[in-house]
């Protein structure tokens, strides 16, 4: 059926959208073979894995991309992999509980981090923030054929690390390297415990053809996880001034709009994606070092369908990456009376490529 119905969106876990705002949301998704009410009415399990991969590189302050960070080789450059696992109880046509669970291997290079002589690299690896979600359909997907839309609600678990070290070669003393928490970007988690909010909906124009938007929204109340930005060495006067030497815990939100034709098994999708790391919560304080920001990217996909079996892959593209100004970033203008806003590294794609079937 046309229009394919976006059962499952945006897991929160331990991924990152394309750079070092470190968004912690899937970069793909978990669709159901058809609709919803094919499933049957009872008893029902799904499963979907999910491999998302990108390369963060692209420096940008506001919207302005900071060239010569790569001319001169002064860029950090991550490599970001997540594997998630979500497994999905459907009771009936209308109510779902998923379980996520994301394995994260991430990397970054940097000069600065590293004395600014030499390229060195910090890694983490392990399992990242598992999150559990109810969803329902509010209306009878029976009758509800051509139209209807899904909320969710969940709770984001603390149980990726996000206090992991690695060492830092030459910011010791004489050289030495020190061993501290890796940069934000590359955290397995964030170490808050988040409610989470779905919305998914689809319409169908016919057999064929349809359109499909979702939204996704991260709450952490949490403001700081009481780990130092400062990779093991002495925070700055500046950091401790502006409260960005402790690592802060962000909100943030993802939004798809998109269309879907259908030919046969093959399903085609081109839509536009928006994903963002805020930089002031809904509830609770926003201090703290975060790197906010939006990327907005066009995102084609393909699935291949057959009863039971699903495989696809959607690859979003960067079209406009903006670095947003931080709760630090306007102390210190307060602070100094110069207008301050910090940089972030951001990839020009990432690619999602899972599978998804019926148990």
């Amino acid at each position: 059926m046309a229009g394919t119905a976006i059962a499952l969106f945006l897991n929160n876990t331990g991924a990152k959208a394309q750079g070092c705002v470190a968004i912690r949301g899937t970069g793909g998704l978990c669709t159901m073979a058809d609709h919803p009410d094919s499933l049957g009415s009872e008893g029902a399990w799904l499963f979907n894995s999910n491999s998302r991969y990108y390369r963060s590189y692209k420096h940008f302050v506001g919207r302005e991309e900071q060239k010569q960070r790569i001319e001169l080789g002064t860029n950090v450059i991550n490599h970001t992999y997540a594997q998630d696992l979500t497994l999905t109880r459907v009771f009936n046509n209308r109510w779902s509980v998923s379980l996520d669970v994301p394995v994260i291997s991430n990397s970054r290079s940097s000069l600065y981090e590293h004395g600014g002589k030499e390229r060195r690299t910090t890694h983490s690896f392990g399992v990242g923030d598992i999150t559990i979600k109810a969803f329902a359909w509010l209306l009878d997907p029976h009758k509800s054929t051509k139209a209807n839309i899904q909320v969710g609600l969940g709770l984001k678990l603390p149980t990726g690390s996000y206090t992991y070290t690695d060492y830092f070669y030459n910011t010791g003393a004489n050289g030495a390297r020190t061993l501290g928490p890796v940069d934000q970007s590359i955290q397995l988690g964030d170490g808050g415990t988040g409610i989470t909010a779905d919305v998914n909906a689809f319409y169908n124009f016919s057999h064929n053809f349809g359109l499909y938007g979702t939204f996704y929204y991260l709450m952490s109340p949490r403001e700081e996880n009481g780990v130092s930005s400062a990779r093991g060495s002495a925070p700055s006067a500046k950091a401790v001034a502006n409260g960005s030497d402790i690592m802060s815990v962000p909100d943030q939100l993802s939004a798809r709009i998109g269309a879907n034709y259908m030919a046969g098994k093959w399903n085609f999708s081109a839509g536009a994606r928006y994903e963002c790391l805020t930089a002031k919560d809904l509830v609770g304080g926003s201090n703290g070092f975060r790197r906010p920001g939006f990327i907005i990217s066009a995102e084609p996909g393909i699935t291949y369908r057959l009863h039971k079996f699903s495989v696809y892959t959607f690859v979003p593209v960067a079209l406009v990456r903006n670095r947003t100004q931080s709760v630090p970033d306007k102390i210190t203008t307060q602070l100094t009376g110069i207008y301050t806003q910090g940089d972030a590294a951001f990839a020009d794609y990432a690619v999602n490529i899972g599978f998804s079937f019926k148990l």
